[in-house]
């Protein structure tokens, strides 16, 4: 198998937050989970992120900024960084999708995709 030195991958799990929600006002509160884990060689530093939040009127929000919940973590080779954060949608239905800037330990830059993920009010069948 080939060394693989940036190899980044991104989880998420994603759920409404009903207390914190408004149908009339058309607030919508989501948390989410992500775990990101160094599956490469070498070590990698989050440095920034890059979001684009749509909801189901098809608006687009782009968010940038430095780190993750105020850090910048850097993941050795086989460590793991989860956190969890939120977004507020006037939907009852959107998609999130992204990606982090990264630097690894010889400062070559790279960026991790965050595939994109759905934020849905859940249904209950009956």
């Amino acid at each position: 198998m080939r060394d693989k030195p940036h190899n980044i991958t991104i989880s998420v799990r994603t759920r409404y937050l009903p207390e914190q929600s408004d149908a009339h006002q058309k607030r919508f509160v989501f948390a989410y989970t992500i775990t990101i884990a160094n599956l490469g060689s070498s070590a990698a530093q989050l440095i920034s992120r890059h979001w684009i939040i749509t909801d189901a009127d098809g608006k687009v929000e782009e968010v940038k900024g430095l780190g993750v919940v105020g850090n910048q973590p850097l993941l050795q080779p086989g460590e793991r960084f989860e956190y969890t954060s939120g977004c507020v949608l006037a939907t009852p239905v959107g998609t999130m999708r992204g990606s982090y800037q990264m630097v690894s330990d010889d400062g070559t830059p790279f960026a991790a995709e965050i595939p994109e993920f759905v934020l849905a009010i859940p249904r209950t069948l009956h």
